[in-house]
């Protein structure tokens, strides 16, 4: 987008000419399937670490402490359903290790 600002406000034609030779191979990338799969993961990744952080805020916010061992648990996982698991457990969770209670193992 940005780019696309500074080619709309280049009066010169032969400047005009060189900025978009300049952003030919940038252009490439950002269109090519390749990039819009690293995106794609990168934005998943996002939601993971955000949907991590958001069990271990709700645990915080209810003033239960939250052991290492339990955060380095929920920071590790990446299946988002699994946390959204552990964040409705954490709604009524009364130790930080309930999160895991109905996991099969149950500990950390």
């Amino acid at each position: 987008m940005l780019a696309q600002f500074v080619e709309s406000c280049l009066v010169d034609a032969q400047a005009k000419q060189i900025w978009k030779e300049l952003m030919m191979p940038v252009n490439y990338f950002f269109r090519h399937p390749v990039a819009e799969q690293v995106r794609e993961e990168g934005r998943e990744e996002g939601r993971v670490e955000e949907s991590a952080e958001m069990t271990l805020s709700i645990l915080e916010w209810r003033g239960i402490p939250v052991p290492d061992a339990v955060r380095e648990r929920v920071l590790a996982c990446a299946d988002r359903e699994q946390l959204k698991a552990w964040a409705r457990r954490a709604v009524h969770a009364t130790h930080a290790e309930d999160l895991f209670a109905q996991d099969g193992a149950g500990s950390v």
